[in-house]
């Protein structure tokens, strides 16, 4: 059931088997939540965490004049919100993009397990670290990077997200994003969103089609997004 969480942990550190077994006994319950459901609301207070098993999530927050920024993609094996933890509230909403599963993970059996196993807190403290780091990466290419290098940097990254937990078939993942999603993650209009898309496709760098991304030539598409891993700490180390 957390195979993938634990690919995704196991890929920058070591879990053992009595680490393994205390997290998945900290779940207390498992849910199906249909698209579009904001199952986070900014300023709720929370009293557990969810785990992403099956589908796609946003970190988002709504302006005033209706529009909607997405901060930062949810993935199968990824906490939503673990930020709450130790927030007890998110600055954000998190809404389901496609129809999900989640794990719930009452906040007191979270305090147990980091209690029990003070290398799992290192661990978990790492990974809102790196949910840090995204941010900070996402910020760059919202001030700095012109339009066709960030959305390629956007399709590495979800390319390298999904194959560290096993979401990937060769160079081609799925996509369940729609032009109008893409343009809040990205910060452009649709009709920009559309342009920039079609010259990936042009440039044979890119191919989305039926809810599936296929990147033809990987290096190519790093190459325009001057993409570096380096921001999702994928190396192992112990903590």
């Amino acid at each position: 059931m957390i195979e993938a969480h634990l690919k995704k942990l196991r890929v920058r550190d070591r879990i053992g088997s009595e680490e393994e077994a205390a997290i998945r006994a900290a779940i207390s319950d498992v849910r199906r939540i249909r698209t579009d459901i904001t199952v986070v609301r900014r300023g709720q207070e929370l009293n557990e965490c969810l785990l992403l098993l099956d589908g796609w999530m946003t970190r988002n927050r709504d302006m005033a004049d209706g529009q909607q920024q997405i901060s930062e993609l949810q993935f199968c094996g990824d906490f939503v919100d673990l930020h709450g933890f130790t927030l007890k509230r998110l600055d954000h909403n998190v809404t389901s993009l496609t129809p999900c599963k989640v794990a719930v993970v009452p906040h007191e059996n979270f305090r147990k397990l980091l209690e029990r196993f003070p290398h799992l807190a290192r661990v978990y403290w790492m990974m809102t670290n790196i949910d840090a780091s995204i941010h900070r990466e996402w910020t760059a290419s919202l001030g700095r990077r012109p339009a066709l290098n960030r959305m390629a940097h956007l399709f590495c990254e979800i390319y390298e997200r999904l194959r560290i937990v096993g979401q990937t078939s060769g160079n081609s993942y799925e996509f369940p994003l729609t032009q109008q999603e893409l343009s809040e993650c990205l910060g452009l209009t649709s009709v920009h969103v559309n342009r920039t898309l079609q010259e990936l496709r042009k440039r044979g760098l890119i191919e989305v089609h039926r809810r599936q991304t296929t990147i033809p030539d990987l290096p190519a598409l790093q190459a325009v997004a001057e993409f570096d891993t380096d921001y999702l700490y994928l190396e192992r180390r112990a903590r």
